[in-house]
């Protein structure tokens, strides 16, 4: 009789049915901060079986063998530490006890919460074993998805639409090549506590598996990008995004312009682009106001690309523009740069021109075309100063932090796609400088992470972010059952001081820079015409100390450190000279003093020179350094 009934009805049967028989023993881990379960924590026996805890953190343990025996568990999950015993084991020995529950507290290395996986089969298979209440509608296999590549989504008439890339079925190893849907309601309208989960309603074809929204004719797969949401010319709102047709190893081979169909819950083609089209709608897209009216921007990670918000300038690609420092109508493979004929190099933004991406930045680098501190894409670590080679991500206007904020991938990090990144910037084309790594996997693929701003708790006090878990180049052979090739979901807390970036200061006089203000400049103005002059925290981070404006008894302005609590905030946060082990990236924030009229400047420059002033020989604090500047002699 239970085989007839509807697998979301078991599972809501599901814990008074196994509490009428003997449950099996499980282990929960718990994130130590937060108390909350962990998913994706390996537990693995001294003969190799292994456990993966579920989405509550729990992992049921229903080997017969094990049953009655004390069994050494180690214990292993990307982003977490488990502490080691006397002999460097990292794990707990627990009598395997039908019924029984042990918890154990897991340190979080990573800045974000890991919370919950987003897709695939078994999302809570040991919380239903176990007998414990799951938040979401169908904790075990929802439209059969076993697994889904990277996810597009945007709020279309009030509710959320997800789309996925790739994604597996139980019955055989070629699943749906052509985007699978889902709707989920918004917080506080029907939809779940993000923090709890989501609840996604799949469209489905006649055999109940997610069915193909996006198939566009010819061999090989459909994928979509750049999807978002646009007024037409009855200001409705029209659901858009790109598509690409793939053929073997990865060459696209078509592209154009998709409409989503509300009746029959798919993409109907609107228009095919030119192939060799410089620009194009692809990646993370976000609405921002200009001047001159809304414009969508697209994140790939960098926002570099833009159009008019209507679906009459989507359709046509010589209105798009590239924010830019190559000859406007030129190509990549030319390598022809824009300079003025004192030889300075121009960003603007250009119509029929290419973005120029980290990977081409850095041939034009290597070539000599571009020295260093004229390319545009700086990102680097906080703390080291290492290069951040970005490699996919979105961006997001954060009105918490006032600022646009950055999820983006590295590539060639501690993994070869396992890391995630958060930075700001004062407009969207930058300046993205300086970022702290959120997210780190261990030999294990974590690429194309995508914040929901849908998602933001209290404007943006924290942020909400998934990606693909996949071991599929990251070289590793050993896939983690359920979770490869699947969303997770995190949860970034950026009141947390650790997540503080490095923004830039700009002089309010460049000739005399001794008074200083942030951002909110528009666009390239950063740029050209008011370039950071150095970069530090807007808000405390850890070692930090505070830096005020101030003037001296003369009258001259001036920054100061002082011990007593003042009443104004601080203009910045610093680090401290006497620091002991300072971030690598910084540098010494260095004050001249004019030896007649006792002016004082600060710079970060050791060797800036003006007719009258000096050096002091103590500099005020340390600093982050503008990339921007020429190399000093």
């Amino acid at each position: 009789m239970l085989s007839r009934l509807p697998l979301s009805f078991l599972c809501f049967l599901w814990p008074a049915i196994v509490g009428a028989a003997e449950r099996p023993f499980s282990i929960q881990i718990v994130d130590e901060q937060t108390g909350r379960g962990v998913p994706l924590v390996e537990l693995k026996t001294v003969n190799q079986q292994q456990f993966i805890t579920d989405s509550h953190g729990l992992a049921a343990i229903d080997e017969p063998e094990l049953v009655g025996q004390k069994v050494f568990f180690h214990i292993l999950s990307h982003g977490y530490e488990y502490a080691k015993d006397g002999f460097g084991y990292r794990g707990v020995a627990v009598t395997v006890t039908p019924g029984e529950r042990k918890q154990f507290k897991i340190k979080r290395v990573n800045l974000a919460e890991r919370l919950y996986r987003m897709t695939g089969s078994g999302i809570y298979r040991d919380s239903v074993l176990v007998g414990e209440p799951v938040p979401i509608k169908q904790p075990l296999l929802n439209a059969q998805v076993f697994g889904s590549d990277s996810v597009v989504n945007a709020v279309y008439r009030g509710k959320v639409y997800w789309f996925w890339g790739d994604t597996n079925r139980p019955g055989y190893p070629l699943g749906n090549f052509h985007v699978p849907g889902a709707i989920s309601n918004l917080p506080g309208q029907g939809g779940l506590d993000p923090a709890v989960g989501v609840n996604l309603n799949y469209f489905t074809d006649g055999k109940g598996f997610a069915k193909e929204t996006c198939r566009m004719a010819g061999q090989g797969p459909t994928w979509i990008g750049g999807l978002t949401v646009v007024p037409d010319e009855n200001d409705r709102e029209t659901l858009l995004a790109s598509y690409v047709k793939i053929k073997p190893p990865m060459t696209v081979y078509e592209r154009g312009l998709v409409k989503f169909n509300d009746e029959s819950e798919k993409f109907d083609l609107v228009s095919r682009f030119d192939v060799g089209a410089p620009l194009y709608p692809d990646g993370h897209p976000f609405r921002h106001l200009e001047p001159d009216g809304v414009h969508v921007y697209f994140a790939t990670p960098y926002p570099l690309v833009r159009v008019r918000a209507t679906v009459d300038d989507w359709q046509h690609l010589d209105r798009y523009e590239a924010f830019t420092c190559l000859k406007e109508g030129t190509r990549l493979g030319a390598k022809e740069l824009d300079r003025s004929p004192d030889g300075q190099l121009r960003y603007a933004w250009k119509r029929n021109t290419p973005a120029v991406g980290p990977f081409e930045q850095k041939k034009l680098i290597d070539s000599g075309q571009l020295k260093p501190h004229e390319a545009l894409l700086q990102l680097r670590d906080r703390d080291t100063g290492a290069a951040v080679l970005a490699h996919a991500g979105s961006v997001t206007w954060n009105a918490h932090r006032r600022r646009f904020g950055m999820i983006t991938g590295q590539s060639f990090g501690s993994s070869f796609l396992g890391e995630t990144w958060y930075a700001e910037a004062d407009t969207p084309v930058g300046p993205w400088v300086y970022a702290t790594k959120i997210v780190t996997h261990d030999d294990y693929s974590f690429y194309n992470p995508k914040q929901h701003p849908f998602f933001d708790e209290k404007h943006g006090l924290a942020i909400y972010l998934e990606g693909t878990y996949t071991h599929t180049f990251s070289g590793n052979k050993d896939p983690t059952p359920r979770y490869d090739y699947n969303q997770i979901m995190y949860r970034l807390d950026l009141t947390d001081v650790r997540t503080a970036v490095p923004v830039a200061l700009y002089a309010k006089d460049a000739l005399t820079p001794n008074r200083f203000h942030w951002g909110h400049v528009y666009n390239d103005r950063w740029l050209h015409d008011v370039r950071p002059a150095f970069f530090a925290l807007d808000r405390p981070g850890v070692n930090t100390i505070p830096v005020f404006d101030g003037e001296t008894n003369s009258g001259q302005a001036t920054l100061r450190i002082v011990t007593a609590k003042p009443l104004d905030p601080p203009q910045f946060f610093a680090i401290a000279l006497d620091a002991a082990a300072p971030p690598k990236a910084t540098v010494p924030l260095f004050r001249y003093i004019h030896a007649t009229t006792g002016e004082r400047v600060f710079s970060t420059n050791p060797n800036w020179s003006r007719d009258g002033f000096s050096r002091e020989a103590q500099p005020l604090c340390r600093v982050w350094p503008s990339p921007f500047e020429p190399p000093t002699k």
